[in-house]
């Protein structure tokens, strides 16, 4: 953990540290929890949704030659030559 130190207006403060009165915690806790909702929160959602995704199509046995399945993809829709 590293140590910083913020300027915070003084109705932020105020706020902060009413909220951690009836909360039972400190103003720096409660900063560290905003913070962390706000930049880690997202990029815990993302990386959630993102596994879900992991082996999603794993049984599609079309996709068992993947090399194969890119070329039928592709077929026909190189450049100067027409669409089949």
């Amino acid at each position: 953990m590293r140590r910083t130190q913020l300027f915070l207006d003084d109705d932020l403060w105020d706020v902060l540290r009413a909220r951690a009165r009836e909360e039972g915690t400190t103003v720096s806790d409660l900063v560290r929890q905003a913070a962390r909702e706000r930049y880690l929160g997202k990029l815990e959602e993302r990386r959630q949704a993102m596994q879900a995704l992991v082996g999603i199509r794993k049984d599609r046995s079309e996709l068992s030659d993947s090399v194969e399945y890119v070329r039928r993809l592709r077929h026909g829709r190189r450049v100067g030559k027409p669409l089949s």
